[in-house]
């Protein structure tokens, strides 16, 4: 009899233990799809899947991306990469570096063409450039936009070292947030409709159009702010946004995620056209990509990413 007992007892014991991790099991798998969004990125593959036909053609399409240059290091750069541009008159790519801050013009390969000291910046975090050999030099924490000139000599050759000195030039002060370290995190300029896009990183996600900065500049005239902050917050399905690009040939803005680990091209009046995980096996990474920090595309369709502390990525459209 007592052995018995002790056998229910024993199964009923490793029944409870089965019940209690299975419970634990569920209490992951539900906080992994809350903080990873996974529902959200499901619902969107087959949303944007069934309209690939229609899409794939006019937009950016990031499903068809592979990476063909993974991970190089920028040789020369130990920490803080952050913030991609391409210059289409120049065909290369500015990048900064927050600490020492500085500027760096990089090959389409990854490679470092020029560098230059950011004197008298504080906290430089993004970069884009906005066409008549200027680029804007985004101060974090000061949300403060320094247009610059790219450095130059007489005859037009990008001179390759340099300082430069932040008062020498013209700035616009932002000031939408608090003066913390989520604020101004993510540059990127429409050349056709003079329009710069400003992405906050979280709490909360937020972006602004503002539009006429070159008019501004070249006229005097205010600028003018659209918060497109609460489509954003709705439709994309990522926990962070540590960089955008717009892309001139669809007319779309592709947003990168760090935390998510995620590339989402939206329209501008916020559809989500399509995505991409940039984490380890997908597009043909070998690993995730770390802390990734600026996103690009140029004219030929190439997409570049930049990630912390100093790696460099290309991707390239595959056919359909």
């Amino acid at each position: 009899m007592y052995l018995k007992a002790e056998k229910r007892s024993g199964r009923s014991m490793q029944a409870r233990i089965w019940i209690w991790a299975m419970l634990c099991l569920l209490g992951v798998a539900t906080f992994q799809v809350h903080t990873q969004r996974l529902d959200y990125r499901l619902y969107y593959w087959f949303k944007t899947h069934m309209h690939a036909d229609d899409w794939q053609d006019r937009a950016v399409w990031l499903p068809n991306y592979r990476v063909e240059i993974d991970a190089k290091p920028v040789i020369g750069i130990n920490n803080n990469l952050s913030g991609l541009t391409y210059d289409r008159d120049l065909g290369m790519l500015w990048t900064v570096i927050n600490g020492p801050n500085e500027l760096l013009a990089l090959s389409r390969d990854g490679d470092v063409l020029a560098r230059y000291s950011l004197e008298g910046f504080s906290d430089v975090e993004a970069v884009t450039y906005i066409g008549n050999g200027q680029l804007v030099v985004a101060e974090e924490r000061k949300q403060n936009l320094v247009i610059i000139d790219i450095p130059v000599s007489a005859d037009g050759t990008l001179l390759t070292s340099g300082s430069l000195n932040q008062e020498k030039y013209p700035s616009l002060k932002l000031a939408f947030w608090n003066e913390d370290n989520k604020g101004l995190e993510s540059l990127t300029y429409d050349l056709k409709n003079d329009r710069l896009y400003v992405a906050k990183e979280r709490d909360p996600i937020q972006l602004l159009e503002v539009s006429g900065l070159r008019a501004s500049l070249d006229e005097g005239l205010p600028v003018s702010v659209r918060n497109l902050s609460g489509w954003i917050r709705d439709k994309v399905f990522a926990t962070d946004v540590s960089s955008a690009t717009y892309d001139e040939k669809s007319g779309h803005l592709v947003l990168l995620s760090d935390e998510s680990k995620l590339l989402i091209e939206i329209t501008t009046e916020g559809k989500v056209i399509s995505f991409r995980s940039l984490a380890r096996g997908f597009a043909g990474l070998q690993k995730g990509i770390p802390q990734a920090e600026g996103v690009n595309i140029d004219e030929d369709g190439y997409l570049y990413v930049v990630s912390e502390p100093n790696l460099f990525y290309r991707f390239t459209r595959e056919p359909e």
